[in-house]
């Protein structure tokens, strides 16, 4: 019997399972703060049974909680990897406004503050002001608009909080770097994240507060103008059958916008907004932890082949697993010597040695940044599969048709008739024709012209038809609301040419050039077998060549003319340029007085300091 075929270990097995348990923990941070919610919304009757969980405080926890996990399932469903790239915030509005994730995550948040608002109210005692109906006399009730106006807010709360959670793309997940200098060691393990998450409870608290504030603002004015009136009838519709209400739909004389109606609509908007807040900072924070699972790379589950596993990550077309590996990959090579002469000395693998597929990825995803930056300016390339194939003509037996006009049914025009069609088509479509306009017309067009030349001069300095457009469209753009969506800034513009569209994640170039220094630098004491010493002038030119294309590219990138405050600055782009420039040094450092047996010559010595920003010395 032929032995069983045995399975590739796949790195997406061993990063689910960590990212499971990353998910448990924040669904148990979640619960805390539901425990709490169900404590606070209490009735406080009796002491124990105002935090015992066992009661009526576990009954409110347990309707408490689905909101907390719609939120984390919205997050798990939509997360990715990288900032968003484009030329400005309007095209990012237009790639991803319009679409199912859109409508998954307004429904979501919205669903959400609807069931809050339920238990809110439920949980508000006798005569709060907030009941659903009122009864006045004997079994005849009346419709409450402020608990209406009470729900109302909460779910435009949701809206507004969805169409927040899109703008500030909160389903990113920021992965950390793995740098060779160490500046970042320890800054995505477990005991940091849960520090980072406790200092920034004061903002998120803030946040919550402000975000509050807004939507209760705008709900006034959105209450009032548009829902009053179809809110009012549909509430009538489905309580009738259940209370002996008015059979009339006439609207109540007096506002629902009372001073203890807005107060109660405030600190429940508030308590939402906390609440989901922290589900998403939670979220977002326990699974960019690091790839490590006590104290070890996470690939060292797979016991049997840590390598392939890890190798398997790296291969995957998937973004989010490409990255964790990438960060992994960077964590070993520096901070693992068992797991670095692994991979050195493993050198019978079926696609060749473990060190060059790992060379081979890290090269091609630096290289990435020299393509993108040679294709700039120039068309894409035709699909070739919608080019279409030259045909071949076919043979032809006979005569190809008259191509005249053989069917004339009129007789031909006079002499005298065609030079008056073709004089009158000269005076209407003749290019650099004269103007056929009397001279009273032609006296009015020139005093309106010189009139309104006259004013644009007066208003911009100039006579330039396109410089009043651009005064105007300038002082559009400098608003920071209405202007800076429609600003081609110089960050978004060198991010989208750098990191590549839709999505671009800096960590992985930053872990890439890391990963790649590491390893090579310390092959000088740990590769027995000196495989990596053939490529390391390999590496050293790619990494002169990208580092030097990159920093003219940066600095002549011009900017665009809706770049009204000229910031030449790009965060992730100069963090990608200050790492592949102190992996260059690194290398020049330790492989200098080794480069005429690894044939590097002095003009590639010279250059590679060059594009280092180190001094240049004869070798």
């Amino acid at each position: 019997m032929a032995d069983a075929k045995i399975r590739k270990p796949l790195y997406k097995d061993v990063l689910q399972t960590a990212l499971h348990r990353r998910f448990s923990s924040a669904v148990l941070l979640s619960f805390a703060v539901a425990y709490v919610y169900a404590v606070l919304l209490g009735s406080w009757n009796s002491f124990f049974w105002s935090w015992f969980p066992i009661g009526p405080v576990g009954f409110r926890i347990a309707l408490l909680l689905p909101i907390a996990l719609f939120i984390v399932t919205l997050r798990i469903a939509q997360y990715h990897v990288g900032v968003r790239t484009s030329n400005s915030g309007f095209q990012s509005f237009l790639a991803h406004a319009i679409g199912v994730q859109t409508a998954e995550a307004i429904v979501t948040y919205s669903v959400c503050a609807l069931l809050f608002s339920w238990i809110y109210r439920w949980t508000l005692p006798e005569g709060s002001g907030l009941e659903l109906v009122n009864y006045y006399m004997s079994d005849r009730a009346k419709l409450n608009e402020k608990s209406i106006y009470f729900t109302a807010n909460l779910v435009l709360l949701g809206v507004y909080q969805g169409i927040w959670h899109l703008f500030e793309d909160t389903d990113r997940l920021v992965l950390g770097t793995a740098k060779a200098d160490k500046s970042d060691s320890g800054a995505h393990d477990a005991d940091a994240q849960w520090q980072r998450l406790w200092a920034k409870l004061p903002s998120i608290v803030r946040s919550s507060f402000n975000h509050s504030l807004t939507a209760m603002a705008g709900s006034l004015f959105v209450y009032g103008l548009f829902l009053r009136t179809p809110l009012w009838r549909l509430a009538l519709f489905f309580l009738r059958p259940w209370y002996n209400l008015p059979r009339s739909n006439f609207l109540p004389a007096t506002w629902p916008f009372t001073a203890t109606a807005i107060l109660r609509s405030f600190y429940a908007s508030f308590l939402f907004m906390l609440f989901i807040t922290l589900a998403n900072v939670s979220f977002s924070m326990l699974l960019s932890k690091e790839p490590l699972k006590n104290k070890k790379p996470l690939s060292s589950d797979a016991k049997k082949d840590p390598n392939g596993s890890l190798l398997n990550g790296l291969k995957s077309k998937k973004e989010s697993i490409k990255g964790f590996a990438m960060w992994e990959l960077a964590i070993i090579a520096r901070d693992y010597p068992d797991r670095r002469k692994g991979i050195y000395e493993d050198i019978d693998r079926a696609g060749g040695p473990m060190w060059s597929e790992v060379y081979a990825i890290c090269l091609d995803a630096i290289k990435s940044i020299e393509t993108r930056i040679d294709g700039y300016g120039k068309p894409p390339p035709p699909d070739p599969a919608k080019t279409p194939s030259a045909v071949e003509p076919k043979k032809r037996y006979s005569e190809p048709p008259k191509e005249g006009d053989i069917f004339t049914s009129t007789p031909p025009k006079s002499k005298y008739r065609a030079e008056v069609e073709k004089l009158a088509t000269k005076a209407v479509i003749a290019p650099g024709q004269g103007s056929q306009l009397s001279p009273i017309a032609k006296k009015a067009l020139e005093t309106g012209k010189q009139s309104l030349l006259k004013v644009q001069k007066e208003v911009t300095g100039s006579e330039n038809p396109q410089t009043l457009f651009r005064g105007i469209a300038n002082k559009i753009l400098t608003s920071y609301y209405f202007g800076r969506p429609f600003r081609q800034e110089y960050s978004r513009r060198l991010a989208k040419v750098v990191l590549g569209t839709p999505y671009g994640e800096p960590s992985l170039y930053i872990n890439a050039a890391s990963a790649l220094g590491s390893l090579t630098s310390y092959s000088l004491v740990e590769d027995k077998y000196g495989n990596v010493q053939r490529d390391v002038a390999t590496i050293i030119r790619t990494l002169t060549t990208v580092t030097a294309k990159l920093t003219n590219f940066k600095d002549g990138l011009e900017l665009h003319w809706t770049d009204v405050e000229g910031k030449r600055t790009s965060p992730d782009v100069e963090a990608v340029l200050g790492v592949l420039k102190a992996t260059l040094s690194r290398l020049i450092e330790d492989f200098g007085p080794y480069a005429r047996d690894l044939r590097l010559s002095l003009t590639d010595i010279r250059l590679a300091k060059e594009a280092a920003g180190m001094t240049t010395t004869s070798v």
